[in-house]
């Protein structure tokens, strides 16, 4: 925490309490209340946690007013066109960039982490064939305790690191283990000779009866959606993480309840919204249609994929993203696919409109990335469990901070009570 010197003054009736101000290395002062309540006997209101700072972190600063999104001080925009996935793992992890050696170490590791014990496939035949890859995921990734004992003793250090190389590199084979299961093809086993987005793409579409060759084009879209979505400050799915680590839950457990809380369309399901908006308006001659029922007050049809919560003058993310769509589709073409030409279009419009452009309703990250993994031939049930593969280190890294941080502890946050008061319970005979 840091220092503070000033302070405010809260009037409840006669008296006051003094509440210390802590000035952070960037954004808004944040008023320390955790005292409030043993001093005055009140809590704060806060729906939704937004004005609520619930923890100290160094990782992912966001300033939704002027578009920045920094991971460790490095804009998004610099990482996601020089760097790539796994040297941004790297980065969030251990807060600076690593050498050459270092991250040859650190990729190795992860490659090594990839294959998942054999008897997990077992796991994968008692789900029904139509099951969402969500819903497999959030059980396979929880089930990894039960594998993998070394790793769960959330106060060893050196278990805390293995299991954090493990989930990053498993995540994209229990993804595409998933993906194939629901598909009715077979397993693809990972190699060790490709990157990390490569291998992914490779276990998702590579069949037995030929070899598949990763497009490098496509694979570096595909890496830079993975550092897009790697992690977003305190959003909902990193806030369950910590919640549940709180607790002192194993790392497994953790994850897999940040997946499940990321499963939410309001959440990581907001680019697969997106695609199916777009199926809703079918044709680009119907965009003018929809375009009117957006601008709608009475209409409750809204576009998705536009827009954010958190950003109110542009999506750092978007900008990259779209250069990446772009290329994705100069190679794979959009006029055979009605779908592409529907986006292509409704960006077009959208953009050239003072009304949108007057609410900042401009394509986000979630608008591009759906593009894309619509392009390269994933389902709309596969773009949530890309985002929970992206997300893995965010939440581990989080997790991990968190886990460091002696003051730490666990959650428990309060309620405004607008129930019943204290009533005597009668017996069924007098209701």
């Amino acid at each position: 925490m840091s220092d503070t010197q000033k302070t405010a003054t809260l009037t409840i009736d006669d008296k006051s309490f003094e509440l210390p101000i802590h000035s952070p290395t960037a954004g808004p002062d944040v008023l320390d209340i955790r005292k409030l309540y043993g001093q005055a006997g009140v809590f704060t209101y806060d729906p939704g946690f937004t004005s609520t700072a619930s923890c100290e972190s160094t990782i992912t600063y966001i300033d939704g007013e002027e578009g920045i999104l920094l991971h460790r001080g490095y804009p998004i925009d610099q990482l996601a066109g020089k760097s790539h996935y796994l040297e941004v793992c790297f980065l969030l992890l251990y807060g600076y960039l690593p050498t050459a050696t270092e991250l040859e170490n650190f990729e190795t590791t992860i490659t090594r982490h990839t294959m998942v014990h054999e008897q997990m496939i077992n796991f994968f035949r008692g789900f029904r064939r139509d099951a969402h890859p969500m819903a497999i995921i959030v059980g396979v990734i929880g089930a990894m305790s039960a594998f993998y004992h070394d790793s769960t003793d959330i106060n060893d250090p050196r278990q805390r690191e293995v299991a954090s190389h493990r989930l990053i590199a498993k995540m994209p084979t229990i993804a595409a283990m998933a993906y194939k299961y629901t598909v009715g093809q077979p397993f693809v086993y990972p190699r060790n000779d490709l990157d990390y987005a490569s291998n992914f793409l490779r276990m998702c579409f590579a069949v037995p009866a030929e070899e598949y060759e990763v497009n490098p084009i496509l694979a570096r879209a595909m890496d830079r959606i993975f550092t897009l979505h790697a992690d977003h400050e305190q959003n909902a799915s990193t806030s369950t993480v910590r919640l549940a680590s709180s607790s002192g839950a194993n790392p497994f457990a953790c994850i897999a309840a940040g997946i499940a809380c990321l499963w939410g369309p309001a959440h990581g399901g907001a680019n697969q919204a997106c695609l199916e908006m777009l199926k809703e308006i079918g044709t680009p001659d119907r965009i003018p249609e929809f375009i009117a029922r957006a601008k709608d007050k009475e209409d409750p049809f809204r576009l998705m994929g536009f827009g954010h919560r958190v950003y109110k003058n542009h999506d750092p993310r978007a900008t990259v993203m779209k250069q990446s769509a772009d290329e994705v589709l100069d190679l794979l073409g959009v006029e055979d696919n009605p779908l592409l030409q529907v986006a292509k279009e409704l960006e077009r419009v959208a953009l050239s409109d003072p009304y949108f452009a007057d609410k900042k309703l401009f394509p986000n990250v979630d608008f591009y990335s759906g593009i894309i993994l619509e392009a390269m031939g994933f389902p709309t049930s596969m773009f949530t469990p890309i985002f929970a593969l992206s997300r893995t280190v965010g939440w581990i890294s989080q997790w991990k901070e968190q886990l460091s941080d002696p003051a730490h502890k666990i959650g428990r946050p309060r309620q405004l009570y607008l129930g019943e008061t204290e009533r005597d319970y009668s017996d069924i005979e007098n209701r």
